[in-house]
């Protein structure tokens, strides 16, 4: 008997209908003789509709209440589905994230999971019930509610998984698998039998929507074999695991993309050793994360920092930085809008250079302007003009032959 921990995103669970679908796959791996948990989101745009109900009371609600607000959507699903089951003959036992011993950090719209106290959920198996616990949520030392942010269910699906040591952890979601480009966008992109965890993870962090980059990170410290599904076809997806056995020959294994990216310039900063841990610690205090950052001296040894940031969270950073104004001594603080990030991710770029180069060739061979760029080992990411998005991704996705269908290495 193994232990599965399955994840249905809420899509999945849209509906009535979707619901009684989601029962009959879990009850098609507790017949394989498996214990089985699993892990929902709210229904379909359910946590939309809370935020807009809070936003017709209050432009500002405190933190704290929208978690309280924004987890009774997944508290409705596991209602739902746990009857479904029960209907059908099954056992099985719903829990919310306090109740299953998910205990996080005292942050609310973001914490992070640190601990997990298996005790009740281990219990109910050791009944033979199949136990569902509500994603995206858990509680604090001092008994707040709280949410894990966008994707959480991801999360706390991979954290149940490594913290009741499964076998595996199966996340079903409304695409078959990881393909190496949105298939949304580009019509040859292609899934893929298997990708690294390293590569998952860059490709999450560069806005590959199909798993949150906590959940991949939980997985790969923890070894969690993962396995990305259709909730609504029967067949194999794509396994996330260390070492990637299959189509080895691929130097770029995906191309990830997000829109709504600003650049924000800050000039004739002074040039001192803490110029930069005060602008940044001072952003991360207020959890605005920054992503590319490029730094320059300027010929009178000012500083000029440039970083990208989330359009939605441009406002913020400058109300930040103006505090700072007096410590920094900067000049002055432009911003611009209106772009999207383009970045290609591969595990084989280690071992073949020029990769970043052909990349820069192909845009500019599409008239395509470059305005930031960061690299690493097995990623290069880039910095476009929105509008130039979806054809930069396209022409990357053919210049790297990810179309094709490679032959596969056993």
């Amino acid at each position: 008997m193994a232990l599965i921990v399955q994840k249905f995103g809420g899509t999945s669970v849209g509906s009535v209908e979707r619901i009684q679908h989601v029962a009959n796959r879990v009850i098609q791996e507790a017949e394989r003789g498996n214990q089985v948990v699993v892990v929902v989101s709210a229904m379909g745009k359910t946590t939309d509709a809370l935020v807009k109900l809070a936003s017709d009371i209050t432009d500002s609600p405190s933190k704290r209440e929208m978690d309280m607000l924004l987890t009774t959507g997944e508290q409705v699903t596991i209602s739902l589905l746990t009857m479904a089951l029960q209907y059908k003959g099954y056992e099985a036992t719903s829990l919310t994230g306090w109740q299953a011993g998910i205990r996080t950090e005292a942050v609310h719209s973001n914490a992070r999971i640190q601990h997990i106290d298996t005790t009740r959920i281990q219990t109910q198996l050791d009944r033979g019930r199949i136990v569902v616990v509500a994603g995206f949520q858990g509680c604090s030392e001092d008994g707040s509610i709280t949410t894990l942010g966008r994707g959480g269910s991801d999360t706390t699906a991979v954290a149940l998984a490594a913290a009741l040591k499964a076998a595996k952890c199966d996340i079903y979601t409304d695409v078959t698998g990881v393909f190496t480009t949105d298939p949304r966008y580009v019509e040859d992109a292609r899934k893929l039998h298997s990708i690294s965890y390293d590569e998952m993870l860059e490709l999450a962090n560069l806005g590959a929507g199909v798993l949150h980059p906590r959940a991949v990170e939980f997985a790969k410290n923890y070894q969690v074999p993962l396995e990305v599904r259709s909730s609504l076809e029967n067949e194999n997806g794509t396994i996330v695991e260390e070492e990637v056995s299959m189509e080895q020959n691929l130097v770029v294994r995906g191309i990830a993309f997000e829109d709504n990216i600003s650049r924000v310039t800050i000039e004739g900063l002074n040039n001192e050793l803490q110029t930069l841990s005060t602008i940044f610690t001072a952003l991360a205090k207020e959890q605005l994360n920054v992503d590319i950052i490029i730094q320059n001296v300027t010929a009178n040894n000012r500083l000029s920092i440039s970083f990208s940031i989330k359009t939605v969270d441009v406002d913020a950073a400058l109300a930040v930085l103006k505090e700072y104004k007096s410590t920094l001594g900067y000049t002055r603080i432009e911003h611009e809008s209106g772009l999207a990030k383009v970045s290609i991710v591969g595990s084989g770029m280690i071992s073949n250079p020029g990769v970043a180069a052909e990349m820069f060739e192909v845009l500019a061979g599409e008239k395509i302007e470059v305005k930031m760029v960061s690299t690493s080992e097995i990623k290069v990411s880039t910095v476009v003009p929105h509008a130039d998005m979806v054809k930069a991704v396209e022409t990357l996705h053919v210049a790297f032959e990810l179309e094709e269908q490679q032959a596969v290495q056993v």
